[in-house]
């Protein structure tokens, strides 16, 4: 027989408030389905008994502070915001190793994964957080396995989430776990919220970072690639643009840029075609054309091999609308 489970959510001044309600509401909602003693006892805690302002400038009061965690905490989690990753919070950092160990499982929402890495606690395990913050978060902690385009992570007794509301679709597999995928699906419900999304995060953020223009020879490719997108390239052709052979080329390029010079092309049609999608109502075939895909054909091939869903299913996810 389940029984109650405690969720225990850390709070601290700049907190995204998103990343603490999303998944604190989708356990409540679970509980409404739950007889009385399965339900999840939620508690939050911060380091003070002051009252907590959020990044939206919401004040809070925690139930308790850090030492008040309970011994059999089920899942300790860690929301994000600025107060996260653009402050250091050394009297939280310092305790949560031993929260952690405590807790039957613990995890980040968002970029509160920076504070679990602040605190030594992502060694060897797999983790994300926002796309937005995934490369920032590779370098600042190497041993860490940063994935990139999954809306959350389970490794072992770690879960953690892309940003913001992906801290819902955290707390959804966390209920499935505990009490079953039909469960899961009648929060989601209640939530107006897909019980799995399409894609992951990489339908969300850019594949390319921004076009360098500081005229090096990589620079200057990458720049012509996106001022010419509809163009056919060879890596040959690339190469003739900075007069390198074509060998020379493709290693610098992927030494520079971190992908091969096809993968960087195909990455720049994706965006320019996404932004295509979400602008206009052009037919696809066009949108193909304009991107340098060659066919509509083509380009839900790459749509649903990069970023899991196909052209028309990004345009109706993602295209202009508004309120009639």
């Amino acid at each position: 027989m389940v029984m109650s489970k405690t969720v225990a959510m850390v709070l601290f001044n700049d907190v995204l408030m998103l990343d603490v309600t999303g998944p604190l509401d989708a356990f409540a909602i679970a509980n409404r389905f739950l007889a009385q003693d399965q339900r999840y006892h939620l508690l939050t805690l911060a380091e003070g008994s002051e009252p907590v302002r959020g990044s939206c400038g919401l004040r809070v009061l925690a139930d308790g502070q850090l030492q008040d965690l309970p011994p059999a905490v089920d899942l300790l989690l860690v929301p994000g915001g600025p107060g996260a990753y653009d402050v250091a919070l050394p009297g939280l950092e310092r305790w949560l190793p031993g929260a952690a160990r405590s807790a039957r499982r613990f995890g980040a929402i968002c970029t509160g994964v920076f504070l679990l890495g602040r605190a030594g606690l992502l060694g060897g395990y797999r983790c994300t957080t926002h796309w937005n913050y995934v490369e920032r978060l590779a370098r600042q902690f190497p041993q860490a396995r940063v994935e990139t385009e999954q809306i959350y992570v389970v490794d072992r007794d770690l879960i953690t989430s892309g940003g913001i509301t992906a801290g819902i679709d955290l707390a959804l597999a966390v209920v499935a776990e505990d009490h079953g995928k039909h469960l899961a699906l009648e929060v989601a419900k209640v939530l107006l919220v897909a019980r799995h999304r399409q894609g992951g995060q990489l339908p969300y953020g850019p594949l390319l970072a921004a076009v360098p223009r500081d005229g090096s020879p990589t620079a200057r490719v990458q720049a012509y690639i996106v001022d010419h997108i509809e163009e056919a390239f060879t890596v040959q052709k690339m190469a003739e643009l900075v007069a390198m052979s074509a060998r020379n080329f493709a290693r610098a390029f992927q030494r520079e840029v971190g992908v091969t010079p096809l993968q960087y092309l195909q990455n720049a049609r994706i965006d320019h075609a996404r932004k295509l999608l979400e602008a206009s109502d052009l037919p696809l075939k066009v949108v193909a054309a304009r991107s340098g895909f060659g066919s509509d054909r083509h380009m839900r091939k790459v749509f649903c091999e990069r970023i899991g869903m196909t052209p028309n299913q990004y345009r109706a996810q993602f295209g202009g609308g508004g309120l009639a």
